[in-house]
């Protein structure tokens, strides 16, 4: 099942077709495809690229610097920046901590911030998760306790994806212990070179270096830095999260990937025959591209008429849906590849060398990619939790 498109829109896809032809770096692109690291320079030098021809914050307001796209529009261009395999974006700031600015700060914390997110002059990493608060965010306990014009903050974070690049984190941190857990909760901006803070990494099970635990250990932090109320901080948070489990859905990138299945499932033959036409197998591929169609239905059908400006529980079936979908593609990846698909090489990852080990630079990637996207089920707000959600706030259970 096709979207029907309409003229203009078929205009507008070319137009962004060119764009990535013209301006996707092609060595950047080819990173991307052979699932190669995307270093800190790589993610700056194509986020100004997009900034300065101003596609680099669609979801903004025009007056920011937004696109003024329609709903269908962003739908094509998230569709083609996947296909493209253009690489990611600085996202912390750009698609989730803006969201909170434009929401919430002042007129002059967006003057300030926003243009430094745009322009790629800050990296912004995420303050949310802590050793004893992950799904439970609001057991957080990293303090921030005001001493005149300063709050000063002690405590941990974890997880922190891409912290040891980062300028800036954007903190949750406890400002009071009165009432519920969610009420002392305040959402403040902290400055990465401040004296006090540390960052540890952490290696995943891909041996990357993608996460991190951060320290902060009586960290001084303007009193200014605070995002709206004191102890409003929880409604900041939900709002951001919304955004967040939205782009979790990653629907462009599971268009891309169904098509590198099925490529290599024609190119893998079982006895004597390509493996997508094998009977159960070509089932399970069917069944993950039908859930596919339905969500990109459902997503476009939650964005329309401006929706998009009014997440809500909605995100979570976009979230659960997305991420049980990405990691159905990446089992049927690996599948696919067969025991070659279990070489894993991480000099070639990182790029410090030309090929791969074991011959087969499209299929060393595919272990690394599955084991990698086990965390997209968690991150974000558990699948559990999120089931949570939907049953009390949509289904009102």
């Amino acid at each position: 099942m096709d979207l029907e498109y309409k003229e203009e829109d078929l205009r507008f896809r070319e137009e962004v077709r060119q764009f990535f032809r013209e301006h996707l770096p092609p060595e950047l692109s080819e990173k991307v495809r052979t699932r190669r690291r995307i270093q800190r320079e790589d993610a700056v030098r194509w986020h100004k690229i997009l900034a300065k021809k101003g596609w680099i914050a669609p979801g903004w307001p025009v007056k920011y610097g937004g696109t003024g796209w329609s709903s269908m529009e962003r739908h094509i261009w998230a569709e083609e920046y996947a296909l493209a395999y253009a690489p990611p974006t600085l996202s912390f700031g750009l698609n989730l901590l803006a969201p909170v600015l434009l929401g919430f700060a002042s007129e002059e914390q967006k003057q300030h911030y926003l243009p430094r997110i745009y322009h790629a002059e800050d990296w912004w990493c995420q303050g949310y998760s802590e050793p004893g608060a992950g799904s439970d965010l609001a057991s957080l306990k990293t303090r921030a306790e005001r001493e005149g014009d300063f709050y000063i903050v002690n405590g941990q974070k974890t997880w922190t994806t891409l912290g040891q690049h980062a300028d800036w984190i954007f903190c949750l941190v406890r400002t009071s212990t009165d009432g519920a857990k969610q009420t002392g909760i305040s959402f403040l901006l902290i400055d990465m070179k401040t004296p006090g803070i540390s960052v540890r990494p952490i290696i995943t099970l891909d041996e990357t270096h993608e996460v991190n635990e951060v320290f902060f250990d009586n960290v001084k932090v303007p009193v200014a830095n605070l995002i709206g109320e004191e102890n409003k901080g929880w409604t900041y948070a939900k709002y951001l999260l919304g955004h967040e489990r939205t782009g979790i859905a990653a629907i462009g990138n599971s268009k891309r990937e169904l098509k590198v299945l099925k490529r290599l499932a024609l190119r893998k033959q079982v006895d004597g025959a390509p493996l997508l036409h094998a009977p159960t197998f070509a089932a399970r591929v069917a069944d993950v591209e039908i859930e596919l169609m339905a969500l990109e239905m459902t997503a476009l059908s939650l964005v329309a008429d401006g929706a998009s400006n009014k997440i809500g529980p909605e995100a979570s079936l976009l979230k659960v849906k997305g991420t049980e979908i990405s990691q159905a593609i990446s089992e049927l990846l690996l599948e696919a590849a067969g025991p070659a698909g279990l070489a894993f090489d991480p000099e070639y990852l990182a790029g410090h060398k030309t090929h791969a080990a074991s011959g087969d630079d499209e299929l060393a990637p595919l272990a690394p990619h599955y084991f990698n996207l086990r965390k997209i089920t968690i991150f974000g707000g558990s699948n559990e939790v999120q089931r949570n959600v939907i049953s009390k706030m949509i289904l009102g259970l």
